[in-house]
């Protein structure tokens, strides 16, 4: 089959900047057997096209992107015709895919990635907040020939609004995330991590609060907190004004394999997010060996309570409590580690890969 791909991004001509792993994954197994060509719609501001893990890769740029986009993808069509467009994220990437394949009478597929779906109007934040997108989502998710998303709370979303869809999660690439045995805890100052952009939807000024409660309570800990700060340094004051200047290392973005070590290190991951269809640091914690509590979103709702601790959105004194739980009693902290890497690496990228395959024409 020839494919079309179509994502926001993610795939950066490095592979180690700018990508989102577990889509480099998918691309690299799909590519064994198809003819995989992506189109990425904001990856870099000016149009180019690059072979990345065995795909072609069409770069859109700024401007007119979603335009431009369906023209690039009619032009590769001409050249040799596609089988199917798949996009992985609704929003700006379906609303590409499922006109295109409207235009060329192909049949299209729509995985729900991020927050399409919902109205988080405290924080601007999803594509339900407004008119204009509720409209473009109903749209496109009643034109695509198949749904998929990651975990059951999206699609029991998808199901409420009277749409048909598939749970097909994002699978950890065992190779290059290879798993490791849940491991007895070390030292008695516990190592905490998290995971995630700097961002208001991951709402770190939850999981802040919940760590300056451990502090109250005389818990010996150090958190890394990992990923690209969009907040112009708020957390870090935030952080201070807290009195967490002995607890907490913000290390900004780091690579995969920069991330590894710290996250081999850790007792426990911990999450705190408004929204999450994944999130898919759990996945990759799970693989690591490394249990986790989160809020109640995505897969945390999944896994708990026999292989993740889930605790109300917004909750930063139950994620505390959460957190003073598996950290006080190591039986749960591995039984919670062991049950999670069973699943993760059950749902690898290759079981991702074979889902979606299933559900191609």
């Amino acid at each position: 089959m020839k494919l079309a791909l179509v994502v926001p991004g993610g795939v950066d001509r490095t592979g180690e900047f700018r990508v989102i792993p577990v889509l480099l994954a998918l691309i690299e197994r799909l590519a064994r057997a198809h003819e995989v060509h992506v189109f990425a719609l904001h990856q870099e501001a000016v149009a180019g096209r690059w072979e990345l893990v065995g795909a072609t890769v069409h770069n859109i740029g700024n401007s007119w992107t979603r335009l431009r986009a369906i023209s690039a993808i009619r032009a590769e069509h001409r050249r040799a015709p596609f089988d199917l467009l798949h996009a992985i994220f609704s929003g700006s990437c379906s609303l590409v895919a499922v006109a295109a394949a409207k235009l060329l009478r192909l049949p299209s597929l729509v995985h729900v990635a991020g927050g399409e779906l919902v109205a988080l109007h405290e924080i601007g934040y999803g594509g339900g907040r407004k008119w204009k997108g509720r409209l473009r989502e109903a749209w496109v998710l009643r034109g695509a020939d198949v749904i998929t998303a990651a975990s059951a709370p999206i699609i029991d979303s998808l199901h409420a609004l009277g749409l048909k869809a598939q749970r097909v999660p994002l699978g950890v690439d065992l190779r290059a995330w290879p798993s490791l045995a849940p491991r007895e805890r070390s030292a008695k100052r516990a190592r905490l991590i998290h995971v995630a952009s700097l961002n208001r939807v991951k709402d770190q000024p939850t999981l802040l609060r919940a760590l300056a409660a451990l502090v109250d309570t005389g818990l010996e800990f150090e958190m890394d907190i990992v990923g690209v700060d969009t907040l112009q340094g708020e957390m870090q004051r935030l952080a201070c004004q807290l009195g967490l200047e002995r607890h907490v290392r913000f290390h900004g973005f780091k690579t995969q394999r920069e991330l590894r070590p710290i996250m081999e290190s850790a007792d426990l991951l911990v999450m705190s997010s408004l929204h999450e269809t994944g999130p898919l640091v759990l996945l990759e914690a799970a693989v690591a060996g490394v249990p986790a509590v989160g809020t109640a979103v995505g897969h945390f709702v999944e896994w708990s309570p026999s292989a993740a601790l889930a605790v109300p959105v917004g909750g930063w004194d139950e994620l505390a409590n959460a957190i003073l739980e598996v950290l006080a009693n190591e039986r749960l902290r591995l039984r919670l580690a062991r049950e999670a890497q069973r699943r993760a690496i059950l749902e690898d990228a290759d079981y991702t890969v074979q889902a979606f395959q299933a559900l191609y024409p």
